[in-house]
């Protein structure tokens, strides 16, 4: 993927995703539209990459669609990202971070 795009996949981006499966004498073809909630590259936990430690790395992108369903698509060279709204630009400075129960108020 190129990694202007991949720049753009920050939280609250409206995308359209296309994702293909070849099979032998057909193409299965499913678009998916939603808000990103993330974009990663993580490793995969399957039992063929390999060896223990030499795992695949694969994008994910997490969306929300826009019946609130939340779906994660593992995106490989048949999927294409189309960015319909780019995500609104952030805060000016950096906020406070909550990173578990014992920050929130009470």
């Amino acid at each position: 993927m190129d990694e202007s795009l991949r720049n753009r996949l920050r939280p609250g981006a409206r995308v359209n995703v296309t994702q293909q499966i070849a099979a032998r004498d057909y193409t299965w073809t499913t678009d998916t539209r939603g808000t990103v909630l993330s974009y990663q590259q993580r490793p995969t936990g399957s039992w063929y990459a390999h060896s223990r430690d030499d795992k695949l790395w694969l994008d994910r992108l997490e969306l929300r669609k826009d019946d609130g369903e939340l779906t994660t698509l593992n995106l490989d060279e048949f999927s294409r990202v189309e960015i319909e709204k780019d995500a609104p630009p952030q805060a000016a400075g950096p906020g406070p971070e909550k990173r578990n129960e014992s920050d929130l108020p009470v």
